[in-house]
């Protein structure tokens, strides 16, 4: 009796003794996203001939990336050297992505050869060393560019002296901007634009040179107060065209092809960003009619005239490239010129 008494309660207490928790059980681990590859065909722009046929590349490849596989296949065009366009008439930047574009699972790339290419600053450094050395050697009168009697020597007129320091000022200071402060987003250029961008500085630079410091040379015609009016256009605009330079280098970290609007900063030259999209311009335009007024030269104010142009039309396109690419751009800036153009 006492045993089946024990054993009815070792089987009430087995009952009532709490069960071990159940562990979860673990999830099923997720099954990877499918990558759907693209398949990119590269055709000759003028041709229409089927250069290369990319298989299986991955949709977060770069036009840079592409460019880069088409390099493998064709190593005479190197990445800086092709121009991918997807139309005949835009040209696709290196940072954009495959499948951003407005294109299928088949993309079809035009080609065509941006012919050699050669660094901007080597561009930069050509085009500005060239000027200076070659006005100081119309400046000292070197031997077969005057009349023998003229060789080495120095000019009466101290306005000469003046411009001299001038035009070196802005070559030096151009040469140490491109040294120091620019930083440019398109690595290289075609190599056919530093034969013409030296001829036309080069070739301005003597046509000046050889009438400034001609033996012939009069000074103008109001003289010194002329003269000195003008110097302060052309140091203020040299001031302000550096100051312009800085606040475009502070606007975006080295190695960054993101573009931004530039505002005005602490710097009162910057303050002209309210007005205009390219200050760097106005303030070059104004340093060259400083320098024209200066001299009272003719081929000094055709230089003016003629960068005038060439900068008005560089100033336009980056200013339509500001009201596309940001819809909140100011709208009272005008491209170079303020409230006018």
């Amino acid at each position: 009796m006492d045993t089946l008494l024990l054993e009815a309660k070792n089987a009430g207490g087995n009952e009532n003794e709490k069960k071990p928790a159940s562990r979860p059980r673990p999830k099923p681990p997720k099954k990877p996203k499918r990558i759907v590859y693209f398949e990119v065909e590269i055709l000759d722009l003028k041709t229409k001939e089927k250069l290369l046929l990319l298989d299986k590349v991955e949709p977060t490849a770069t036009v840079l990336d592409i460019k880069a596989l088409f390099h493998k296949s064709y190593p005479k065009f190197y990445p800086a050297r092709q121009s991918l366009r997807l139309d005949p008439t835009k040209c696709l930047r290196d940072e954009d992505v495959l499948q951003n574009l407005p294109v299928g699972t088949t993309a079809s790339f035009y080609f065509s050869d941006l012919g050699s290419q050669v660094t901007w600053g080597t561009v930069f450094l050509t085009e500005c060393v060239g000027p200076l050395v070659i006005y100081l050697m119309f400046y000292i009168h070197l031997p077969f560019i005057y009349a023998p009697k003229y060789d080495f020597t120095s000019s009466k007129h101290w306005v000469v002296h003046l411009a001299c320091m001038c035009h070196s000022f802005h070559y030096i200071k151009r040469i140490l901007e491109t040294l120091f402060i620019h930083r440019i987003s398109h690595g290289t250029m075609p190599l056919r634009n530093i034969f013409k961008n030296c001829g036309y500085y080069w070739c301005f630079a003597a046509w000046m040179a050889y009438y400034i410091n001609h033996p012939l040379y009069t000074p103008p015609y109001y003289g010194e107060q002329q003269v000195k009016s003008a110097l302060y256009i052309f140091l203020f605009c040299q001031l302000g065209n550096f100051s312009i330079h800085v606040a475009l280098r502070n606007l975006k970290p080295p190695g960054s092809k993101v573009k931004k609007v530039p505002y005005p900063t602490k710097n009162p030259f910057t303050w002209i960003f309210v007005l205009v999209s390219c200050p760097n311009y106005t303030y070059e335009l104004g340093s060259w009619v400083g320098f024209t007024v200066m001299t009272q030269c003719v081929p000094v104010a055709c230089f003016t005239i003629v960068g005038f142009v060439r900068m008005t039309i560089l100033a336009r396109g980056k200013h339509r490239g500001y009201l596309k690419d940001f819809r909140e751009y100011p709208t009272l800036r005008t491209s170079i010129i303020p409230l006018i153009l």
